[in-house]
């Protein structure tokens, strides 16, 4: 049985998810230059926020970019095994499982934020699980 269409999916939500990896960590890289930082922090204070403020704000978002950045790997490379698996019909049930749990947890992990390659992966997941073996023919 051909599994072209769960191979597909795959393809498409690892290589959305390897773009979400590239933008995380380029981002957290950008948001570790702290001469950038200060400046960027000394533009925007105002007199309800001063430039310490901004920079703690600076601080927790590199750390939701990079957890950001982090889950994408790990779902990128589990995308990359279960769509190995599905190769050749080799494990249909265990990659289905590997990408519905990869979808699920990388979602409320991220918040939402990575909804979309998710969606792929979870759509995958599904048609991996429910499609049926065609019984084999006995012969009479």
């Amino acid at each position: 049985m051909k599994r072209t269409g769960e191979i597909v999916l795959s393809i498409i939500g690892i290589v959305v998810y390897a773009l979400c990896a590239f933008a995380g960590f380029a981002g957290a890289t950008v948001l570790s230059n702290e001469q950038l930082m200060s400046d960027m922090a000394n533009e925007m204070a105002t007199p309800q926020m001063s430039a310490s403020d901004v920079m703690a704000m600076f601080d927790t978002m590199s750390g939701g970019i990079m957890l950001f950045a982090i889950v994408s790997v790990v779902s990128l490379i589990l995308g990359i095994v279960a769509a190995v698996f599905l190769k050749g019909n080799k494990k249909p049930k265990a990659a289905g499982i590997i990408l519905i749990i990869t979808s699920v947890i990388g979602t409320i992990v991220t918040v939402l934020s990575v909804i979309i390659p998710a969606i792929f992966f979870l759509i995958a997941g599904i048609m991996a699980l429910a499609r049926k073996p065609k019984p084999a023919q006995t012969l009479e």
